[in-house]
């Protein structure tokens, strides 16, 4: 994995593609794979602070496009698997009829969705007003797949979340002066 990671940032080096490097890293730390997009916006902006605003709305639509991708893999493994339990559902009462036997019902479990998301469904697309959350964020676009929530509106939600997730982070990594950089800078080098 860590492999992968160098030869990605080599790709994507800021200084050499910009809000290209942007957008895509943005993206890919938007769906599930644990990577983070602040250091390389907060990079790019350090080096370029002209280019603030651009690089913040292209990596929250980046990480938008990201979310989006999540909540279709969430529809996905949901329909995933309704087909299979109709399908398991249709080979046992094959089974069944053909022993000619009478069959008792079992009791059905909860749904899933009822049980464990009810709060998600009872705020619907504005929760995901909270997927800029690190670790929850993620699956909770996901989630909103899962549930079906709507997607257009779903989607809305998610950019507005990002946008002010990448606003706020990055004005205040940039009124943290300078020479608090350098002091981690060290720190970290003699920890390692």
């Amino acid at each position: 994995m860590e492999g992968f990671l160098d030869w990605l940032f080599g790709i994507v080096a800021l200084p050499k593609v910009g809000l290209p490097a942007i957008f895509l890293v943005s993206l890919v730390s938007a769906t599930l794979l644990p990577l983070g997009s602040e250091p390389a916006v907060f990079g790019y902006i350090k080096l370029n602070p002209h280019m603030f605003w651009p690089a913040v709305i292209v990596a929250a639509i980046g990480n938008t496009i990201g979310g989006a991708i999540d909540w279709w893999m969430g529809y996905a493994a949901k329909l995933a698997l309704v087909r299979y339990r109709k399908h398991r559902q249709a080979r046992l009462h094959e089974q069944e009829r053909a022993q000619h036997r009478a069959h008792e019902r079992r009791p059905r479990k909860p749904a899933l969705d009822e049980r464990y998301f009810r709060w998600m469904r009872r705020l619907g697309p504005p929760a995901l007003l909270l997927s800029w959350l690190p670790a929850i964020g993620d699956p909770l676009c996901t989630l909103a797949g899962w549930l079906r929530l709507r997607f257009w509106p779903s989607v809305a939600y998610m950019a507005i979340g990002k946008f002010l997730r990448y606003l706020a982070m990055t004005s205040a990594l940039l009124w943290i002066p300078d020479g608090f950089w350098h002091q981690m800078g060290v720190f970290l080098k003699q920890l390692f």
